[in-house]
């Protein structure tokens, strides 16, 4: 009897799981993929337009009426709608009074207003409790179901209670709420979607820069200097040849500006005595940035290795080779195996290609899919000690390739060093420094300060 009992129970619908009715203001794209979502998930949703007429747009199971019967049947309305339409909603005042009002718009760009939507909304409507949420999402991640990239949806509010409602409705479309604290959050909220890679600006400048600065560079030595002095037209060498040059200059140089930020953060660690003071702001600034130099880095990287493999399919690799060949040949003479070059070449290829192993490993690391599944000392012992092997090993397979350079006068034309010898000066300066910083007599005060040690207790004010 008891078990039957409770198997009616269990098979009976649970009321209390019941979704509360929702109502969205506006029928444009966003508002209808939101209300797709939520009859999805359970929500019935009456919209509220100044047309009543079901339009084959709208989600069949949602009921379009006016703005004030649609108000009058929900607890929480969303609206999805512009700015500058917001005085209708003075007429509603009264309805909307004591109920969650939320505000998912965006504005065209920063700090459009003096203050945020949002408030400007709380401002028409005083007896309301408002929300700010859902502008981060795109209606077409919500529609295609595509929302990995934009699961996070921030939430911010004054009203504890009606924000929680609307974290609920978050979580129940399978996406992540995050409260920003109250309605004065609402501004950096909306200025968020209107940031285009905020991260990436300062690294990708700075790669265009040094690009531009190393391929003029090895312009002007590879192929205006010996056709003023020498009458050889090299500009086939623009193509490939250059390029080739700049990439992995350009790869060494950003993965040693990765790791030079923190040798600095700590010589000003040990200077000071203390890790209670902020870095100055350019140095903050870089170091949040090292993802972004990282990655850069990786793609030159890359570009790197598909340009050699692709050498010795060039004409002018061809000609070279077949004009050695014919050399001997007319001179009756085989060029006998160089082993120490034999030596440097293997070991210059086998340095490059560990080295571009281990770059790819930390920048896979870097991806969010996969740092999340690792813990904070898995992910420092790829990012930190895996890194610096990758920077040494970068760093050796340079020297290999163009040391031979640093002695050669005839390396030095205008009496500028080869353009190899200047991706060294970052990586050689950062693995020097990090060098001295391993030894004990500097490893282990560093190591006091950063767990808490202050030379001079009066800075942790």
């Amino acid at each position: 009897m008891n078990k039957n009992s409770s198997n009616m129970m269990a098979l009976a619908p649970n009321t209390s799981n019941k979704r509360e009715t929702v109502c969205i203001f506006g029928t444009g794209d966003f508002g209808r993929a939101l209300g797709h979502k939520m009859i999805q998930c359970g929500y019935p949703v009456v919209y509220g337009s100044r047309s009543t007429q079901i339009s084959n747009l709208i989600p069949k199971d949602a009921e379009v009426l006016s703005h004030t019967e649609a108000a009058q049947k929900a607890a929480i309305i969303i609206i999805a709608i512009q700015r500058q339409h917001y005085n209708f909603l003075t007429q509603l005042e009264e309805i909307l009074h004591g109920k969650v009002v939320v505000d998912i718009s965006n504005n065209l760009k920063l700090n459009q207003y003096p203050e945020s939507n949002a408030e400007y909304l709380a401002q028409l409507l005083p007896g309301a409790r408002v929300v700010k949420a859902f502008n981060t999402v795109s209606a077409w991640a919500l529609q295609s179901g595509a929302l990995d990239a934009s699961r996070q949806v921030f939430v911010c509010g004054d009203d504890m209670e009606a924000k929680q409602m609307v974290m609920n409705i978050v979580r129940a479309l399978g996406l992540t709420p995050l409260d920003k604290g109250s309605l004065l959050a609402a501004q950096e909220i909306e200025n968020y979607p209107l940031q285009l890679f905020p991260m990436w600006k300062f690294p990708v400048f700075l790669s265009l820069g040094l690009t531009a600065f190393f391929f003029f560079y090895c312009l002007a030595l590879d192929v205006i200097y010996p056709y003023i002095y020498e009458k050889n037209d090299f500009s086939f060498f623009i193509a490939l040849t250059i390029p080739n040059r700049v990439c992995p200059v350009m790869a060494l140089t950003l993965l040693g500006l990765v790791y030079l930020p923190g040798v600095l953060a700590a010589i000003i660690q040990l200077y000071r005595g203390t890790k209670y003071r902020r870095f100055p702001d350019w140095l903050d600034k870089w170091m949040l940035c090292r993802k972004q130099l990282g990655l850069i880095a990786l793609a030159f990287a890359s570009l790197h290795a598909v340009f050699t493999l692709v050498s010795p399919i060039r004409s002018f690799v061809k000609w070279r080779t077949s004009k050695t060949i014919i050399s001997q040949a007319l001179n009756n003479k085989t060029e006998p195996l160089d082993t120490t070059n034999a030596w440097l070449s293997d070991s210059y290829l086998a340095l490059g290609i560990l080295g571009f192993f281990f770059f790819v490993l930390v920048g896979i690391t870097s991806l969010p899919s996969v740092s999340n599944s690792v813990n904070w000392r898995e992910f420092r012992f790829v990012q930190s000690k895996l890194g610096y092997v990758t920077l040494i090993l970068s760093t050796a397979h340079t020297l290999v390739y163009g040391g031979k350079w640093f002695l050669s006068p005839s390396a030095y034309k205008w009496y500028l060093p080869n353009i190899y010898m200047l991706s060294l000066v970052v990586p050689c300066v950062v693995l020097v420094v990090k060098f001295v910083l391993i030894f004990p007599c500097v490893d282990k005060p560093l190591t006091k300060i950063r767990q808490g040690w202050e030379r001079n207790p009066k800075y942790s004010e």
